[in-house]
């Protein structure tokens, strides 16, 4: 099975260089990570939108990798901000940590579920084949 992601941008629609508009993605293995907020090893939420944003991807990263998979895998991202949350701070801040990995992503503003959180980054990723 091909477990290659494949972009789909409609010439009609505004491309991105951070997001692709869908993405096709062969039927097989799918890792649904739960979301992750800026908590560290112990579970300390750190402060500031930065911090907590690229410790959410780290941990993302993490839940990745013992999956057996990376960034590249994954299809579809939703980054949950804390109402009156700069999107473009929180952007410069998962860039930092996620590279240069286009995949569809959805942004919403909400209120969070636990206290002091700024922002909530859920994944769903295709598991590479395995031998």
């Amino acid at each position: 099975m091909n477990t290659q992601l494949t972009a789909v941008d409609p010439p009609q629609l505004p491309r991105s260089p951070a997001f692709a508009q869908g993405m096709i993605a062969a039927a097989g293995p799918t890792l649904y990570i739960g979301g992750q907020n800026g908590t560290d090893g112990a579970g300390t939420l750190l402060d500031g939108l930065g911090p907590q944003t690229e410790q959410a991807m780290r941990n993302l990263l993490a839940v990745l990798a013992e999956a057996g998979a990376g960034p590249e895998n994954v299809a579809k991202l939703t980054i949950y901000l804390a109402t009156g949350v700069d999107p473009g701070d929180a952007f410069a801040a998962t860039r930092s940590v996620w590279g240069n990995h286009r995949t569809a992503v959805t942004v919403l503003s909400v209120t969070p579920a636990r206290p002091g959180a700024l922002v909530e980054i859920d994944a769903i990723a295709v598991l590479p084949e395995t031998s």
